[in-house]
């Protein structure tokens, strides 16, 4: 039984039983079997490196579960939140003392409040030289990895935590529309919050804090328009001037604030792919949202009845794919190679991902639940003097049946979650 269904339970039974003490112990019991912590795959992996490195690292944006995940996973550690002020005061005042007190093993959470901490880590970890010393946490990308490059290269292991991923929710409704408008973030599941009421808030909270900590913005409302003019081109070539010119600042100050939303994992930029096959490219990079739920936030989408009408769907369904390849990708620990082709007389293939040097697979990703050989046109014209190169030729789509039509291998969506994306990342069922 998955959390959605025990809450269908709980409000059929509140309606037929009488008992209210029955009803209460329901309701207590629903309480505890909603804190049931959901394994990240992520964990797995990280076990193995603490094996291996003496500092782990682990960033990701806000509320991914990162917290969650170090306190379930590994309870032997002691665990400092350096976002609380006394603990942040301690670790400031004396870090060779707070560290040798802290003990051999740690996890530091949100650890960039305390820049200081890090070259003590490194010659700390150093004298000591044995492996899973320290596990560092923390939800601003530039800044953690800007003091890791400095203080502890060579010595950690390098990850990120996103909010789950399809494998990691096992028994909830994957329909695409939900998936889309409900998007990831693990508060959502384990407090059964509609998307309409969590994203606003986490928006603004981010804009708040983590904007103003990582850049002095004056104007943060138009700050806030910039992302949404982000959201409304999803799946599209970039065209920064545009962008600027949309929202009322310079170039310049367009590509800043691009970087910082891609710093904190609001956004990533897939790359054109570059390998020469004689083609004229577009060479600019296609803007996508880690979570489709805060780009439907940010188109006003305020049910997921909403998504499939919306003008966006096709480009919104393109996101959760290729963000599930990616997540897929760094929950185990591995480095995704993604990119798009683009031609420069139009023949697209939305994404493209590198197996080997010699090896790709070509994805076309399609919103439809009806399959049509229309959906098989740019991959039947893709690379048709590709030299030595393998290609194997897929097509995620939004219907229910898989197949192999014409050498492409036809893939529904929920045999993508079930079984396809794995294979696809060359991991074993």
């Amino acid at each position: 039984m998955n959390i959605r269904q025990a809450l269908f339970l709980k409000e059929k039974w509140a309606n037929i039983i009488d008992n209210p003490k029955i009803v209460c112990n329901f309701a207590m019991l629903m309480q505890i079997y909603m804190q049931i912590y959901i394994q990240r795959a992520l964990t797995t992996y990280i076990g193995r490196m603490l094996e291996q490195f003496p500092v782990i690292s682990i960033t990701g944006p806000r509320q991914s579960g990162k917290t969650t995940l170090l306190k379930k996973a590994f309870p032997a550690y002691n665990y400092f939140n350096l976002e609380r002020p006394d603990i942040r005061q301690m670790a400031m005042a004396d870090p060779v003392g707070f560290l040798k007190e802290a003990g051999e093993r740690v996890i530091l959470d949100e650890v960039q409040n305390v820049p200081e901490l890090f070259s003590y880590i490194q010659v700390l970890s150093d004298e000591r030289g044995s492996t899973g010393q320290f596990v560092l946490s923390g939800s601003q990308s530039f800044l953690l990895n800007e003091k890791i490059s400095q203080s502890l290269a060579g010595r950690v292991n390098v990850n990120h935590l996103f909010p789950f991923d399809v494998s990691e929710l096992k028994g909830f409704d994957l329909t695409p529309e939900k998936l889309i408008y409900q998007g990831f973030y693990p508060r959502l599941y384990s407090q059964n919050i509609d998307a309409k009421d969590f994203y606003p808030s986490y928006l603004q909270t981010y804009i708040e804090r983590d904007i103003r900590t990582l850049k002095n913005i004056s104007d943060l409302n138009l700050f806030s328009r910039f992302i949404s003019l982000c959201a409304g081109r999803i799946g599209q070539i970039l065209n920064i001037t545009s962008l600027a010119n949309d929202t009322g600042i310079t170039v310049n100050t367009a590509k800043s604030w691009l970087s910082l939303l891609e710093s904190s994992f609001i956004i990533f930029l897939l790359q054109p792919y570059y390998r020469n096959f004689n083609k004229r490219l577009i060479k600019s990079p296609k803007l996508y949202f880690y979570d489709t739920g805060v780009a439907s936030s940010l188109l006003k989408l305020n049910t997921h009845e909403m998504v499939s009408s919306h003008y966006l769907y096709g480009s919104l369904f393109e996101n959760l794919v290729i963000s599930e390849l990616l997540k897929g990708a760094y929950h185990r620990g591995k480095k995704p190679s993604l990119y798009f082709w683009r031609e420069s007389n139009g023949m697209e293939i939305d994404c493209i991902l590198e197996r080997a040097p010699d090896k790709i697979a070509a994805i076309e990703i399609k919103g439809g639940q009806t399959f049509t050989e229309g959906f098989l046109k740019n991959l039947n014209n893709f690379l048709k003097n590709k030299g030595e190169t393998q290609v194997e030729k897929w097509l995620i789509y939004a219907g229910e049946y898989s197949s192999v039509v014409k050498e492409t291998t036809v893939v529904s969506w929920k045999d993508f979650c079930m079984k396809f994306k794995g294979q696809l990342m060359m991991e074993e069922d």
